[in-house]
């Protein structure tokens, strides 16, 4: 068990785009941070896509240079494979717990050669590359990933289901591989917390009118963003489940609006994009964004809309959307702007599932003794306080934890609850 006094100490939850920008800002200021991440990379949903709307920044350009920093920042703990799991005491005393849970990886002398993926017998479907590409028990979840350290998936590796496997151990020179790693649990004094936990995607397999997992080439926009993406599961390329290219997509925006009762709010500029992403890949290709209503809030995001129908992007009112098998391709039933039935044949659909709270929002709401909306995600503004204050002094939200949101507004939040912390206000406006 790990003691630690620091009173001035920072706990983080979440190292997303707005977990790294606070930690890095509370180090800058003098603080030291604890920053936890349940899943064995950081970079939340950011290090997923390859360009960022309005302007089409390049994400890794953006986020990358922030997570050498932070892996560089000594003021920094960067804690992975961890979850808080205890809370107690009050604003500038808080006790907390945190499991972290071993990776039998030493990051001390691990180079990230990758010897030990080709050696590993075991090959699963890697869920951050939405099941396009396989991965293997011992893995990174995607290239370019940080920390560039592999950990091992227990419930998969042989070695840990009984049988006799020693295949990555043999494959690494450096010794690398630690069989009898444990798991630990950290005791932490912290002054202040921040929840920066951002947000999960609707499940789409249960809407079955959507036709996600039955029909082929029927893909969620994370999958089409991987597709899209250098380091996804294609290199870059546009293709079919056939290997050919598309001809034609077209993107359901909307998707489980019904379901969670709100507008996702950025949803729709999040998909517009997709219009860029074939236009540069493949020009001649048709485009069709069907939607019931567009949210493009502010000047910038209506010149981005505009540059978007520029790409060629064909915007389609539509509801009771239905997806289907075409002969071939795939058919979209729907009711047009006047009521009327109308159909869509394309190659390829792309999903815009709604942005719904993340996984464990409850669990650790509860453990923090803060209160949720009524929607699931994390409450704003207890008792009066700003945007970035909770109902418990002391602890603070910020991004997507609240509700989905853009990147520079997820950014700008986090500066906002880095100042409240070292200002020890409740983040509102005086």
């Amino acid at each position: 068990m790990d003691e630690n006094n620091g009173h001035d100490d920072v706990l983080v939850i979440g190292a997303g785009m707005a977990g790294i920008e606070a930690s890095l800002r509370l180090a800058l200021a003098g603080r030291h941070v604890h920053l936890v991440e349940e899943s064995p990379c950081f970079g939340g949903s950011v290090i997923r896509f390859e360009d960022i709307y309005p302007n089409m920044d390049c994400a890794t350009c953006m986020i990358a240079p922030l997570q050498q920093d932070l892996l560089q920042n000594a003021s920094i703990d960067l804690l992975t494979l961890s979850r808080v799991e205890k809370v107690s005491g009050n604003a500038g005393k808080f006790k907390v717990r945190v499991k972290k849970k071993a990776s039998y990886v030493s990051a001390e002398t691990c180079i990230g050669c990758g010897m030990c993926f080709e050696a590993c017998p075991v090959s699963l479907d890697n869920d951050f590359e939405e099941g396009m590409a396989q991965r293997k028990a011992i893995y990174v979840p995607a290239a370019g990933a940080l920390p560039n350290v592999p950990s091992i998936d227990t419930d998969n590796c042989l070695r840990f289901k009984g049988e006799e496997c020693n295949a990555c151990i043999e494959a690494c020179m450096f010794e690398a591989i630690v069989m009898d790693d444990k798991d630990e649990v950290l005791d932490l004094d912290v002054a202040a917390i921040l929840v920066a936990t951002g947000y999960g995607l609707m499940d789409l397999k249960p809407m079955k009118r959507f036709g996600y997992g039955k029909v082929p080439d029927v893909l969620s926009s994370v999958a089409f963003a991987r597709l899209y993406a250098s380091n996804g599961p294609t290199e870059g390329e546009l293709k079919l489940r056939s290997g050919d290219a598309p001809s034609s997509v077209a993107v359901v925006q909307c998707v489980g609006r019904e379901e969670t009762g709100y507008c996702s709010a950025v949803c729709c500029l999040n998909s517009l994009k997709f219009a860029h992403y074939v236009d540069h890949k493949l020009p001649d290709a048709a485009v069709h964004v069907l939607h019931t209503d567009m949210c493009v809030p502010g000047k910038t995001h209506q010149r981005f809309r505009d540059k978007m129908v520029e790409h060629g992007a064909d915007l389609v009112f539509a509801t009771d959307v239905k997806v289907g098998k075409g002969s071939p391709g795939v058919k979209i039933a729907y009711k047009d702007g006047a009521g009327k039935a109308a159909e869509l044949k394309v190659d390829m659909v792309v999903l815009a599932p709604a942005f719904v709270p993340s996984e464990g929002s409850k669990e650790l709401a509860d453990i923090l003794g803060v209160p949720l909306d009524g929607t699931g995600f994390f409450a704003q503004g207890g008792n009066g306080g700003g945007p970035v204050s909770t109902a418990k002094e002391g602890i603070y939200v910020a991004g997507c934890a609240t509700g989905p949101k853009g990147i520079s507004q997820v950014v700008m939040e986090a500066d906002m609850a880095v100042a409240a912390i070292l200002t020890g206000t409740d983040g509102g406006v005086s």
